[in-house]
């Protein structure tokens, strides 16, 4: 378990705090002219993803077409591809059910840790999540400039792990972001690294939703405020 200091805890009030009025902010300021109309976002993924734990109205990708549409982006869709339990080859299965155009102005893709959970062989998983951001490209009408990924959260920091190895979940995780990481270089698509995030609810419980285990939305605003400048920047490039 890492030993947050007092000063970590006094950031982590601090962050929170920021988030909130950030939040706060965004429903008394007048709207801005839209920048551009009719965007169409694409999320896949799994629990982390669909919000497991918490209204689907307020998971990252809602979230986040909110933040941008406070920002003047008009949205027309934020279609999510995501189911609690989800391993690559699972995301595989759902995309072909689901059968998304490739019409999309931007997709994210986070993914994996199932394969981790399940003791999943690491080259599934490599070979899985490359022809998943292949997918991921395509659906963006083969703009990779389009396309980011997160990385995956570590669990072994929350109550439901508290029976398993977290020492040993982190580093697997670790691994497996390391896989996603590399793999993204090669496409030169971003790679958004949201697990430190994730590693505040060992001391802060709000950031969980109720099953002690996935991001509440508390947590979920904070990722959004990290992919934020990323996600600006591919709508304003695309404008």
């Amino acid at each position: 378990m890492p030993i947050i200091s007092k000063f970590r805890c006094f950031i982590i009030i601090a962050t929170l705090f920021l988030v909130s009025f950030s939040g706060c902010n965004s429903k008394i300021e007048t709207k801005e002219t839209s920048k551009s109309e009719h965007i169409r976002y694409l999320a896949l993924g799994d629990s982390y993803t669909i919000g497991t734990g918490i209204e689907e109205e307020i998971n990252y990708p809602n979230q986040l077409s909110d933040s941008l549409s406070a920002k003047g982006f008009g949205f027309d869709t934020t279609q999510i591809i995501a189911v609690n339990g989800w391993t690559t080859t699972d995301l595989k299965e759902g995309i072909e059910a689901a059968s998304p155009d490739s019409a999309f102005d931007m997709v994210s893709l986070l993914i994996g840790v199932n394969n981790q959970y399940q003791g999943l062989e690491l080259d599934l998983y490599r070979t899985e999540f490359r022809e998943l951001l292949e997918q991921a490209i395509a659906f963006a009408g083969s703009d990779t400039s389009a396309v980011w990924i997160l990385s995956i959260p570590n669990y072994g920091i929350t109550p439901f792990a508290e029976s398993r190895n977290l020492i040993i979940i982190g580093q697997e995780i670790e691994v497996y972001n390391s896989i996603a990481k590399e793999i993204a270089s090669e496409y030169d698509i971003p790679f958004i690294d949201i697990t430190p995030i994730s590693e505040l609810a060992a001391d802060e419980n709000s950031l969980l939703a109720s099953d002690e285990l996935h991001p509440s939305a508390m947590m979920y605003a904070m990722w959004v405020e990290v992919m934020m400048p990323t996600v600006t920047q591919i709508l304003n490039a695309n404008d």
